[in-house]
């Protein structure tokens, strides 16, 4: 252990001895007050094709004076941008013209929805209820690739960005001497909004790679997400915005496929499948929607990237299914990362209680009604109905979930949900429970320029059982200033809290955590833009409700303490350092090798110390190959474990790239173990022949699973929201030292048409 605190000692002292030598004012930020674009209305009609070579685009320059936010935050931008807007009675226009010093772009392929990272790109971020809490954005890049994506939560952390949101809006763009220049067209339709608007907020930020600069119309200091809500300028309307038109949009579906099951014994041959459903967009008001979803398949969403876990709980995997993405923070930001009282994939999946495994719970149909009411009210309600499991006997389930959310203050926010899971048809019995609820109340906390921040909830589960605790509540405050950051927070996590439909992979503990991090900005930026330090502590007690005799009430299970040193180099490569030490008290048998026999485990009732170091490096994202890499070394509860992970991708602009993502553990816990090396590789290639025509092949080989996954799948945009897929999936049960099988194979045929 002394070895490792001394290691730790050298890595960290010399950074905080060059702390002492910079003095770090607080930013004086320009205020955003005054900060004003004019939206001019036209009849004229304007060519979406990137040419800025219409009439109105000569009225003014609209949003000019960029800043920079990187390299640094307090000058203005070496390469400017002049943003002009016009609207009419169905679309919004945006035109950008974005200075440049040559006309070599780097784009690293003609997929949509592409990173903003490392590429030449502008966005554009629309607070269409002035609520400082939910935006739309749109983004385009000079091939005329778009993105578009919801910023939800006031855009703080990189969790509130949502890019699988997709919808239908227009965008070109082209290349000139010394500047590239794009043109949108959005719909109203596709926008939420108050009808009578006279003004919204904006913002918009850039990545020049020529310069390597990031530069945003409203100056933001570095130690905000650019992204964040609280720095944004207005555009003022030349009048009140109308409601929209009719806005209802059909999207049906049809879908054909083959696979096989060849673990099922008791099928012989491959099944032929047909299915036939569809979506609803319906917009009741100009800022709520009507979502109707009928026999939905989700067959065409990339099936989810394997991590490995040799912790002992649950990972969270990220929900990519459209039809749960509007709105979605409005009912799924409840809780942390820890405690969440609804997740949407529950719905769609159940647990086999004889196998233990996650099978499909076929989705019948389901409704959603969400958006504004007014400038400051929002509402969620969800329905959904899944189907019997005849095969398996598992009954069928109904989802309800009602959420309310009202502003208060500048940008904090108070909010209410109900979650009811309901077995219906026959009563469900045996393993499974008749019903499982959730009520909960949050108080979101919010200052302007997130001086203050913070969440305040408590939740509480009404199922059957006589369980203690049946309830969840939590502090979280935090507070920022430019150099340094303060947080507290503690959770309480009854035995009783079972959120079914929530993500609660741990119950019956009390956590306190507090953590501070410092900001240095060095006056010399040739090699080190910035860095931060961060200290991180936590304490874990187990309640002692569940019965277990291993600990004394509130006796301690887990302390982690963990310190980081992170940096920013001047050419947009990162790195960083961390040391972690960790006490564990075992409360279950685990192996966290997940490969041992059966009767081989770290027993309940041991306690461990163990402390790790690991590097980070992750290569500049503008070149070609790029490079991330992250070994670690140290003890590990009974033995040692060493290992590494990360990336290695090679673009060819602007085809596409080649990667392969990668996960080496060794472990050697001593004996009764067998030393154990667990891989996860996954290679990928993805390739863009056009901005409508996309393929993407990759395998997974996960060792903890013994599974090799192979997935292919073709994308063709024949219109606007409009697709037909091709998707290829392969399972083998591979163990090196054993035979080489297939366990099931499939090939889908699906068509979605935006009416």
């Amino acid at each position: 252990m002394k070895k490792y605190l001394s290691l730790a000692f050298l890595l960290f002292v010399p950074l905080l001895i060059l702390a002492q030598t910079e003095v770090v004012p607080e930013l004086d930020l320009i205020s955003d007050e005054g900060h004003t674009v004019f939206v001019h209305r036209t009849n004229e009609e304007i060519l979406i094709d990137g040419e800025i070579d219409e009439q109105i685009w000569r009225k003014g320059r609209g949003a000019v004076h960029f800043w920079q936010y990187f390299p640094s935050d307090t000058m203005q931008a070496r390469h400017q941008t002049e943003i002009s807007m016009a609207f009419d009675d169905q679309y919004i226009y945006v035109a950008t013209k974005c200075y440049t010093s040559d006309n070599h772009f780097i784009i690293p392929s003609l997929r949509r929805d592409y990173n903003f990272s490392g590429s030449d790109n502008i966005s554009i971020l629309f607070d269409t209820y002035n609520d400082e809490t939910n935006a739309f954005l749109f983004g385009i890049n000079p091939y005329g690739v778009r993105r578009e994506a919801l910023i939800s939560n006031g855009g703080r952390q990189r969790e509130d960005f949502a890019e699988s949101w997709d919808n239908k809006w227009f965008g070109a763009a082209k290349i000139f001497d010394g500047y590239w220049s794009a043109e949108f067209a959005i719909p109203f339709r596709t926008l939420r909004y108050k009808e009578g608007s006279s003004q919204w907020r904006f913002n918009s930020y850039r990545y020049d790679t020529q310069v390597n600069e990031i530069s945003t119309w409203t100056q933001i200091g570095q130690n905000q997400i650019i992204m964040d809500l609280g720095h944004m300028g207005t555009m003022t309307w030349e009048e009140p915005l109308a409601k929209p038109g009719t806005n209802v949009a059909v999207i049906p579906y049809l879908t054909a496929g083959i696979n096989r099951d060849f673990e099922d014994v008791t099928q012989g041959k491959s099944q032929w499948t047909t299915g036939i459903g569809g979506d609803a967009k319906i917009g009741i008001t100009s800022g709520l929607n009507l979502d109707l979803t009928v026999n939905p398949d989700f067959s065409q969403v990339e099936v989810d990237q394997q991590v490995t876990n040799l912790d002992r709980f649950e990972i969270f995997l990220p929900e990519k299914r459209q039809f749960f993405l509007e709105n979605a923070d409005l009912f799924g930001s409840f809780g942390g990362t820890r405690t969440n009282p609804f997740f949407s994939r529950r719905i769609g999946v159940t647990i086999d209680t004889a196998t233990g495994q996650n099978i499909q719970n076929s989705i019948l149909y389901g409704a959603r009604l969400s958006g504004k009411l007014n400038d400051n009210f929002r509402l969620g309600l969800l329905n959904m109905q899944t189907a019997r499991q005849e095969k398996n006997g598992l009954p069928a389930f109904n989802y309800t979930v009602a959420a309310l959310q009202q502003n208060v203050f500048s940008r904090s926010n108070i909010s209410m949900i109900m979650v009811n899971k309901q077995a219906t048809g026959s009563p469900a019995g045996g393993e499974y429970s008749d019903y499982n609820r959730v009520l909960g109340f949050e108080y979101r906390l919010a200052t302007p320029s997130n001086r203050w921040t913070g969440k305040f909830y408590h939740h509480q589960v009404f199922s059957p059982g006589d369980a203690e605790h049946k309830f969840n509540n939590s502090v979280q405050l935090e507070y920022l200033r430019r150099d340094y950051r303060l947080e507290w927070a503690h959770l309480f996590v009854g035995e009783g809290y079972d959120a079914e439909v929530g993500f609660v992979p741990r119950r019956d503990y009390l956590l306190i955590s507090p953590e501070f991090q410092l900001f240095f900005y060095p006056n010399n930026k040739r090699l080190i833009n910035r860095h931060s330090l961060n200290v991180d502590f936590r304490n874990i007690y187990k309640v002692g409700k569940d019965g277990s005799r291993l600990l004394p009430r509130y006796g301690l299970s887990d302390r982690q303490l963990e310190i980081m040193w992170e940096l920013d180099f001047a050419d947009n490569s990162r790195g960083s350092a961390m040391f972690s030490y960790d006490y564990i008290f075992l409360l279950d048998d685990f192996d966290p090798t997940r490969s041992q026999d059966e009767d081989i485990a770290l027993q309940a009732g041991t306690d461990y110390k163990f402390a790790n170091l690991s590097l980070s490096y992750s290569s500049d994202q503008r070149k070609k190959l790029i490079i991330e890499i992250t070994p670690n070394y140290g003890s590990f509860y009974s033995g040692k474990r060493y290992g590494v992970e990360g990336s290695l991708t090679y673009r060819y602009q602007p085809l596409g790239f080649v990667s392969m993502d990668y996960a080496i553990n060794h472990l050697r816990l001593g004996d009764p173990f067998e030393p154990s090396t667990v891989w996860l590789i996954g290679p990928r290639i993805d390739l863009t022949f056009s901005k409508s025509l996309f393929l993407t092949a990759f395998v997974q080989y996960n060792s903890q699973f013994d599974n090799l996954n192979i997935n292919t799948r073709f994308q063709w945009r024949f219109r606007p929201v409009s697709d037909f897929f091709l998707v290829y999936t392969d399972n083998y049960l591979f163990d090196p030292f054993s035979q080489f099988s297939v366990r099931n194979r499939g090939l889908v045929a699906k068509l979605t048409y935006w009416l």
